[in-house]
């Protein structure tokens, strides 16, 4: 068991535990009792009684999710703890600790806030609300599709947050169905800003390396080349391609091959791919998709006000929901 105190594992035969020596509550008898694995043993003791750690959630390629609760408060959270091999590399530590700061300027209905950050021997942590409506990626699993009005209002949301990041100075560069969760009435919210480059800081690596996700880098992310927020544009237009199809608009045998593309090749037209795509939302998706970030909606907002625009034609009740975040209630101009 673990100690009420400290956190400390502890076998549930010995009366005191071992580490801070405090009464151990008695538990019934059970067959066999087996340690948690190390890394919820670390962040037990890093969070103490601050925070009752419940159970893992799913893990990444940088880090593993825990599902928590506040010890006085009683709010649900969730604690994103870096991989211990990955915490022992100064640049992976220095990038999470960026993902804390980077979000944690950032105010807006749909960016997942960061409430803290810590560590203690072996582990690093941040803390962040826990989100129970899962992410698009649960949503699009096993190749489903999402309806076009569902995905517009989602994508609009999204882009309503990430044009907050950008005029924050904050581009995300690694929007993805991971990143994108929901609350329990079903709004969309950014999260993982691991990687994202912000003005307030120097360049964490060298230029020329491109880092993300392959299937939604867009083309200059790609190459490696600066960004700006018109590289999250190319992004949730690769969403909604993969909401309304299935698929991204890309793949390939490796990173590199779904990079090439990206940067040499046009995607399949959206109406191809989905027969039945509305053909203003298709304009929309294809234009985000453009190769010159020129030629694609200059901000967020202006995708977020085309897919407002879309919704409002359509009469469809998504719009209420896709409306929660716009600045000043005024009514949704149409694509520019």
């Amino acid at each position: 068991m673990f100690c009420p105190d400290c956190g400390t594992w502890t076998r549930a035969s010995l009366p005191r535990c071992t580490r801070c020596n405090g009464v151990l509550p008695t538990l019934p008898a059970r067959a066999t009792e087996e340690p948690p694995d190390e890394e919820l043993s670390a962040l037990r003791r890093a969070t103490g009684n601050r925070m009752v750690v419940v159970r893992r959630l799913g893990s990444g390629g940088m880090a593993s999710v825990f599902l928590a609760r506040h010890a006085v408060l009683d709010t649900p959270l969730a604690i994103k703890v870096l991989h211990p091999h990955l915490a022992r590399e100064a640049e992976m530590r220095e990038r999470f600790r960026r993902e804390a700061e980077a979000a944690a300027r950032l105010r807006h209905p749909h960016i997942c806030p960061i409430l803290d950050y810590g560590w203690g021997p072996g582990v690093e942590y941040l803390v962040m609300p826990y989100l129970g409506g899962g992410s698009l990626a649960d949503a699009m699993a096993g190749r489903r599709t999402i309806a076009a009005e569902r995905a517009a209002a989602v994508a609009a949301q999204a882009a309503q947050g990430l044009d907050y990041a950008h005029r924050h100075g904050v581009v995300h560069r690694d929007v993805k169905p991971d990143n994108v969760l929901f609350d329990e009435e079903g709004h969309a919210i950014v999260t993982d800003f691991g990687i994202a480059s912000a003005r307030f800081h120097a360049r964490l690596t060298a230029t020329g390396r491109a880092m993300g996700t392959p299937h939604y880098m867009s083309p200059e992310q790609a190459m490696g080349r600066l960004l700006d927020g018109r590289s999250d544009v190319y992004a949730l237009g690769v969403l909604l391609y993969e909401m309304l199809s299935g698929d991204p608009p890309f793949d390939g045998a490796d990173s590199y091959a779904v990079g090439y593309k990206h940067v040499h090749e046009a995607p399949v037209p959206i109406e191809v791919a989905a027969p039945g795509v509305p053909p203003g939302l298709a304009a929309i998706v294809m234009r985000c998709l453009a190769k010159s970030a020129d030629e694609r909606f200059q901000r967020a907002d202006d995708l977020s006000d085309a897919l407002l625009g879309f919704l409002m034609d359509r009469g469809a009740p998504e719009l209420r929901s896709a409306w929660r975040a716009r600045r000043g209630g005024s009514t949704p101009s149409r694509a520019r």
